[in-house]
């Protein structure tokens, strides 16, 4: 049996919840204590889709802008940096400064060292704080913070669910733009306040494991 190393701990600002870094073999995870894995380095085919999805709708666009919110261990920004063009900008957000650094020196091998692309800077803080600065700054915003609007790791995170937080949202998009929100589960709810700030919205089943294996999982498209 491969043991399983800890690699590194951090405070998710705002909690009181430990964020532990595991790795086994060429396995890597992360995980809060009685919650199991928030994520590893085998599956991850929902965080591709997310970029996939999103990006989808930038066909044409030369020098899109955009914001990935949470950068987990990098998978979403590698495939969302893989689906757009050289003159492209991608910010991501990521409020655990460990894990931007974990992605620079441990982890970030298995998503190809997203990281390490100039197209790539990081904002270590709140994602929340970048939409509410930025008008009209992103042609696509894509959010994987916490497991989805019902499932929130982090209390201030359900902000960016919230009626205002998707105004904001919106008014953060340039002209066309598209926001994509995963998920761990449906929302009826959250689809309706999507719906209502003024999004026209697409749903899409997803699942976490590239040969199509695992449990379900939702990724919203907002246009």
């Amino acid at each position: 049996m491969i043991p399983r190393i800890l690699l590194g701990t951090a405070l998710i600002p705002g909690t009181d919840k430990e964020m532990r870094l595991y790795q086994s073999g060429d396995l890597f995870s992360i995980k809060i204590l009685g919650r199991g894995d928030l994520m590893n380095s085998r599956m991850h085919g929902s965080e591709k889709a997310l970029a996939d999805l999103a990006c989808e709708n930038l066909r044409g666009n030369e020098n899109p802008r955009l914001l990935i919110g949470g950068l987990g261990m990098g998978f979403t920004l590698a495939a969302a940096l893989k689906a757009v063009g050289p003159d492209a900008d991608v910010v991501v957000a990521e409020l655990v400064p460990e894990v931007v650094t974990w992605n620079r020196t441990l982890i970030g091998a298995p998503a190809g060292h997203p990281l390490a692309d100039p197209r790539c800077s990081v904002y270590v803080g709140d994602v929340a704080d970048v939409i509410r600065k930025e008008v009209a700054g992103f042609d696509a915003i894509l959010m994987d913070v916490d497991n989805g609007p019902e499932a929130l790791v982090r209390r201030a995170n359900d902000w960016l669910y919230s009626p205002a937080g998707l105004r904001a949202t919106r008014a953060a998009l340039r002209p066309r733009g598209v926001l994509a929100v995963w998920s761990a589960s449906p929302d009826r709810t959250f689809t309706k306040r999507l719906q209502e700030a003024g999004f026209n919205v697409r749903e899409h089943v997803v699942r976490p494991h590239r040969a199509g294996k695992g449990p379900r999982q939702h990724i919203w498209i907002g246009a």
